[in-house]
């Protein structure tokens, strides 16, 4: 058994305001390349931009990305091997979307550096500009309480990361007319298999 589950945790016994996360904030070196990577990979949109910061968003709120270019910047060569954010993530409603974005980006010439079906979510890892891992998925239950209740379930005690998955046939297969629901557990019994990515910039499992 799950040594933690969500269902060990013990509720607040006092009243507990729960904040939500609103957004994330990056630094860089390289601005517009930043801004043009997300506008087109996420579909953010610029609500305000200056010559040192920019503000980003794909909803209601007045930013869900914030990028600042600090002068004096540099690149850190060493990045995956120190402490710190390991990705960002965004959520598409569908298989569809994530597969449409899949196949946009490739023929710009960007490919995910991970392919996975984690149990929960079916999710495509790519690199910003920056370097920076950013996890695009779509919730393979279409519903968070029933991700939730797979997160307790013992198939994913066993395997908390998932098989890799092989983008391109999840293509295939839903061209086909497949089920986004038969694909997901097709994937994650291992069906759609895909070697381990090439890029070893980003070594962390999830």
């Amino acid at each position: 058994m799950p040594t933690t589950q969500i269902a060990d945790r013990p509720e607040p016994t006092f009243a507990r305001a729960r904040p939500a996360l609103h957004h994330v904030q990056l630094k860089t070196a390289r601005l517009a390349e930043m801004i043009d990577w997300y506008v087109e990979a996420v579909g953010l949109i610029v609500t305000y931009r200056c010559d040192r910061a920019a503000w980003l968003s794909n909803d209601d709120a007045n930013h869900r990305l914030a990028i600042l270019a600090t002068p004096g910047l540099r690149d850190d060569p060493d990045k995956v091997g120190h402490v710190g954010l390991h990705h960002t993530a965004w959520e598409f409603p569908t298989l569809d979307g994530l597969l449409e974005l899949y196949e946009r980006l490739k023929a710009a010439g960007t490919l995910p550096h991970r392919t996975v079906n984690h149990g929960p979510t079916t999710s495509f890892y790519y690199l910003d500009p920056d370097g920076n891992s950013v996890e695009m998925q779509v919730d393979n239950f279409g519903d968070w309480r029933r991700s939730i209740e797979f997160f307790r379930s013992e198939d994913f005690d066993r395997d908390p990361f998932g098989p890799g998955v092989d983008p391109e046939a999840l293509v295939r297969e839903r061209a086909n007319g497949v089920d986004p629901g038969e694909l997901a557990r097709r994937s994650y019994a291992g069906e759609f298999p895909v070697a381990r990515p090439n890029d070893r910039r980003i070594p962390i499992e999830s």
